[in-house]
């Protein structure tokens, strides 16, 4: 039985180099492949531009992506938004490390880095935020 698009973009959790794609494409819209993998390769690490090409073919066939061919030049777009596939993958995170408490995440993240005068301002005035919600 054949999955549909919707089903395929619920269940589809990117991997780590499907991720860098897609951080590429919600940062600067549709591209080429080309175009994605010069940026890879000058901001993350050195692939081969056959390897993200067929990443792409991938990730078309799991619907993270969609590509108009309507040029001679292929260009992609992200098929799933940033915020959800952010949200999706952090809540991952949560369940599978912190037992589901975000409380836990958030004492990790801020014992293991130091945070700038300015991000505790901002971390305290959404404290404040939450607070008043409740």
């Amino acid at each position: 039985m054949k999955k549909s698009k919707d089903q395929n973009n619920s269940l589809s959790e990117p991997t780590k180099s499907e991720l860098e794609i897609l951080q590429v494409l919600w940062e600067f819209g549709p591209s080429t492949a080309r175009f994605v993998n010069d940026y890879i390769n000058k901001e993350k690490r050195p692939v081969i531009y056959m390897s993200t090409l067929k990443l792409m073919q991938i990730m078309l066939e799991k619907s993270l992506l969609e590509k108009d061919s309507s040029q001679m030049t292929h260009i992609y777009k992200a098929a799933v938004e940033e915020g959800k596939t952010k949200g999706f993958l952090l809540d991952r995170v949560v369940d599978n490390l912190f037992n589901g408490s975000a409380g836990n995440l958030m004492m990790q993240l801020l014992g293991n880095k130091k945070i700038s005068p300015k991000e505790m301002e901002e971390f305290k005035e959404l404290i404040k935020k939450i607070d008043q919600k409740d």
